[in-house]
């Protein structure tokens, strides 16, 4: 895949996540928090913005930080 393409999808995916974790957050079957960290986490490979956001809620919820680790473990290479 080339990388303007990917560098694409990742940034759709990164904003698609970052909307159900909006969603999430006024829902109460959604973890809002969780989707907006793995929304940060994608766009945080190009943005300065969203890497700086991404840091502030991990230190603020480490919990969730914490799974989002195990997610990027599994699958997600940075």
């Amino acid at each position: 895949m080339k990388k303007g393409a990917k560098r694409l999808w990742t940034a759709i995916l990164g904003f698609l996540f970052l909307l159900l974790g909006i969603a999430g957050l006024f829902l109460p079957f959604l973890q809002g928090i969780l989707f907006l960290l793995i929304g940060l986490y994608l766009l945080s490979k190009t943005s300065p913005l969203a890497k700086k956001l991404l840091n502030y809620l991990q230190a603020r919820f480490p919990r969730f930080a914490r799974q989002l680790d195990r997610i990027t473990a599994r699958g997600f290479k940075r």
